[in-house]
């Protein structure tokens, strides 16, 4: 293979391995979430208050009629005789900004409840500063000319051409559907013009709420599908975040090696304090200790195969301590017990018998 070919080889791969068809892992969407980026659709809220708001005021009805028809009434023919006053003025118009209040307050409460909801059940929870940071790329004429003809921006385009159509069809069918009615309208009285009217009115924020509803949901999947694509990892970004949580593999196995270095130490320092070190005899060392006064049972305090077992035995001999032979226990203890263990209680049995071997060579009493 030539050196160009290598060289274009090589290249490919570190290409391929830029290209973001990764799954963005947990880190990734935390971080995302932090910023603000979430999949969120603003037809969802929008399209969920146009249709509960027209139906609060469908169930409603007889509460605006009558609050509507109170507040130019009787405060008026009440003030026709009274004169004209700035403390008279201002009490008037008082009165009708409360009751003002008090006609919109059902309709404020429905706004506020739908978009808390909506984008509760988008995102959840999240409060966030970040998108307010004042960012110099967002003021940058080549990359606002870039989102003006970007792929959003059509979709965005082609989103309210439906939006418009759907709205103006239901409209169409809507009053179609009413012509004679509206032809009539001409020889009914005041209030049945006005109910008429009203509900006519109501049936088409309803319907066209629940039209937008329908294209609200499938912007929602656009959306999720945009977000999911936007965050997207290549390997190598996957592989530079779990450098970066669990540090570099070089730095942590040097780090590994050096607090297994460590612990041997620990573990050889002890060996001098062992009571016995069973052995198989060259394969295996098990150095035990026994402390009536302060031990259960007897503890493992050191162990190692081949050259850190022929380590333990030298240890052994240079503090005087007693080493004893016995394959199978040696083995078994180097199994089945770590450092700091105590004795497994099928094997108290066996060690008992050694250790009592051991006090009875020293001159000890159990």
């Amino acid at each position: 293979m030539s050196v160009s070919t290598r060289y274009s080889h090589t290249l490919d791969l570190q290409l391929f391995s830029q290209e973001k068809t990764e799954k963005a892992t947990p880190k990734k969407r935390q971080e995302s979430r932090q910023k603000g980026q979430v999949a969120k659709s603003q037809e969802l809220p929008g399209a969920g208050i146009l249709v509960l708001t027209f139906a609060s005021l469908m169930m409603l009805g007889g509460f605006y009629k009558d609050r509507i028809l109170n507040l130019f009434r009787d405060p008026l023919l009440e003030r026709m005789n009274m004169d004209l006053t700035i403390n008279n003025v201002m009490d008037y118009f008082s009165h009708l900004f409360i009751q003002f209040l008090i006609i919109m307050a059902p309709i404020f409460i429905v706004v506020m409840i739908v978009g808390a909801v909506m984008n509760y059940v988008q995102i959840g929870f999240l409060f966030t500063g970040e998108p307010l940071k004042v960012k110099f790329s967002k003021i940058n004429p080549v990359e606002g000319f870039k989102k003006m003809f970007s792929m959003r921006s059509l979709v965005e385009l082609v989103k309210s051409i439906i939006k418009l159509v759907i709205i103006g069809a239901i409209a169409y069918m809507s009053l179609w559907g009413e012509q004679d009615k509206i032809i009539q309208l001409s020889h009914m009285p005041l209030p049945a013009i006005l109910s008429f009217t009203a509900q006519l009115t109501v049936m088409l924020g309803i319907k066209i709420g629940a039209a937008l509803c329908v294209l609200a949901i499938f912007d929602y999947m656009y959306q999720k599908y945009e977000f999911e694509k936007s965050i997207r990892m290549s390997k190598q970004d996957i592989k530079d975040e779990y450098k970066k949580m669990e540090g570099d593999p070089l730095i942590k196995s040097k780090i590994k090696e050096r607090q297994r270095r460590m612990a041997m130490m620990r573990m050889m320092s002890e060996v001098p304090n062992a009571d016995v070190v069973i052995t198989n005899p060259t394969h295996f060392a098990v150095a035990i200790r026994y402390e009536g006064s302060t031990m259960e049972a007897p503890t493992v305090i050191a162990k190692g195969q081949d050259y850190v077992a022929l380590k333990i035995r030298e240890l052994a001999k240079d503090h005087g301590v007693i080493t004893m032979e016995n394959k199978p226990l040696a083995r078994a203890l180097f199994e089945r017990t770590e450092i700091g263990d105590s004795i497994p209680g099928d094997l108290f049995q066996a060690v008992a018998e050694v250790l009592a071997y051991v006090y009875k060579l020293k001159g000890k009493v159990q």
